[in-house]
């Protein structure tokens, strides 16, 4: 199973091409991105089916699993690693039924402590929160408190994952607190050099960071 530490790259929306979008990926793969997540607000089924293969063919070419956002449905279809819901998107534990146990499970938590040992309960392979900073991406979602990494690493025994205005400059403090994953969409792919972005995450995972 992936090694949940380090860069989860997410695929911004409207990325063009499934070749395109393919591309993109490989690049944050090699600098580094440890998870990749196709996510694709609004675009139509057969846009989302063509481009989540392209990445899924990328993803097992270099051995790093490819989790989608939100739509089970898709997980299962193209067989992808695994899944990831948000507040609205189902019940994670009949997601964690539908996929098996191997199957990466992800759920986003905000900043809610109490969600977050639910989803464990549920079989959560692992529990998102944020976001910590401004995000474009995120703009209306709760804030979340470093402090709750560190909160939540006393109460749970699963990857921790960082999402929301992360950069290069505050990742560190994250990582301190307690994050396992930094989960990162404009950061990276919305760079001129996508490979050197992720390299600048990947490397914040092998600095010692202030506590």
């Amino acid at each position: 199973m992936t090694l949940l530490r380090g860069l989860y790259a997410i695929t911004p929306d409207n990325a063009g091409e499934p070749a395109h979008l393919a591309a993109l990926a490989r690049a944050a793969i090699d600098g580094g991105a440890r998870l990749i997540q196709y996510r694709d607000k609004g675009a139509a089924p057969a846009e989302r089916l063509a481009r989540a293969q392209a990445l899924l063919g990328v993803c097992r070419a270099l051995d790093v699993a490819l989790v989608i956002n939100d739509d089970l449905e898709l997980a299962l279809a193209i067989g992808a690693h695994g899944v990831h819901l948000g507040r609205d998107d189902g019940d994670p534990g009949d997601a964690r039924r539908r996929l098996g146990p191997a199957a990466i499970l992800g759920v986003s938590c905000y900043a809610d402590l109490e969600r977050a040992e639910a989803a464990a309960r549920a079989g959560a392979s692992y529990v998102a929160f944020g976001r910590f900073f401004a995000s474009a991406t995120k703009p209306q979602a709760s804030g979340a408190d470093p402090a709750l990494l560190g909160a939540a690493r006393a109460r749970l025994r699963l990857p921790l994952v960082a999402i929301g205005g992360i950069t290069p400059h505050n990742g560190g403090l994250l990582i301190s607190a307690g994050a396992d994953l930094l989960a990162v969409v404009s950061g990276v792919f919305a760079a001129p050099d996508v490979t050197a972005a992720a390299r600048a995450y990947t490397a914040l995972f092998s600095e010692e960071t202030p506590k």
